[in-house]
């Protein structure tokens, strides 16, 4: 097993995605070496806000931990907490001012790290990470960098009176800042684990097989070509991806979906044969699983952009 070669460029899951990243600083960076078997990526965002804004995330089936900071200075809050695969649209509203320093584990992974509990003990919760991993404020504090952000680094700051100078050093100070939040969730992480476990690398290798391969379809086709019964295949996924390994198969389906549908010309994609070519029977099952874990149908996802 080997991690993938850099973070998903991909904007899989995030619902109207011009329109979050038109608003928030969004960026995925790739973790230390020995973490990227376990881990997708890091993803941070930092926001300034003159009004509200809710983002939409349709969750991939991955375990993720975040650290979060709402507002800045003395009237900031600094949180941390782990986030089990959501089995519902993700709404988050932000405002204000605020920064997040998350980690997306891959299906799987996240058991290494915490070998205590099954993954689906997670499932659609999120817990304070004290809960399941060793944690202090000061490594809180430290992934989320200093509490204020150098005036100079501000978004306020007018684009008019930014020297090519200027601008750069903007940029330097920035990726600096960025950095030292990547090598402290490298070393976080490095602190904890992870444990070698073979049924962890056959979850997140059979993980990958449904993400990357359109023809696996069926549990049971996956079940017998990896030599397992179906019962001991979702007993594996209970315990290791924390979600079954055909709503896996129905999750990555609808991410294909919602960014094919964010690509269509117009904005009007041809949903009979898309749902043909995400391998449903019918186009009428189609509808019923986008519109449960969209929360619209499709045709109104294509009019709206979501």
């Amino acid at each position: 097993m080997a991690g993938r070669a850099g973070p998903r460029r991909d904007t899989r899951g995030i619902v109207d995605a011009p329109e979050l990243f038109a608003r928030v600083r969004f960026r995925r960076r790739e973790p230390d070496p020995a973490l990227r078997p376990y881990l997708e990526h890091y993803w941070l965002i930092d926001w300034d806000l003159e009004r509200p804004y809710a983002s939409h995330v349709v969750p991939h089936p991955s375990v993720n931990v975040v650290f979060q900071r709402y507002g800045n200075g003395p009237d900031g809050t600094d949180s941390a907490e782990v986030a089990g695969i959501g089995l519902e649209l993700f709404t988050q509203k932000l405002e204000g001012r605020g920064r997040v320093c998350g980690v997306q584990f891959r299906p799987g992974g996240f058991r290494p790290f915490a070998p205590g509990w099954p993954v689906s003990e997670w499932t659609g919760r999120r817990v304070p990470i004290g809960e399941v991993m060793p944690t202090t404020d000061a490594d809180i504090a430290t992934v989320l960098g200093p509490p204020e952000v150098p005036a100079e680094v501000r978004s306020e700051v007018p684009a008019e009176v930014r020297s090519e100078v200027r601008s750069e050093r903007l940029e330097e100070i920035g990726t600096a800042a960025e950095d030292a939040r990547v090598a402290a969730l490298d070393a976080y992480l490095l602190s904890i684990g992870p444990r070698p476990d073979p049924r962890a690398t056959l979850a997140m290798d059979l993980v990958e097989r449904i993400r990357t391969d359109r023809t696996t379809r069926r549990v049971a086709r996956l079940a017998e070509a990896e030599g397992l019964s179906v019962r001991s295949l979702q007993r594996l996924f209970a315990a290791y991806v924390g979600v079954g390994p055909k709503w896996v198969i129905l999750r990555y389906r609808i991410h294909e979906a919602l960014e094919r549908a964010e690509s269509a010309p117009g904005g009007e994609a041809d949903w009979a044969r898309l749902a043909a070519e995400l391998g449903y029977s019918d186009q009428a099952h189609f509808v019923r699983d986008f519109t449960a874990t969209v929360g619209v149908p499709p045709t109104a996802y294509g009019r709206t952009g979501a």
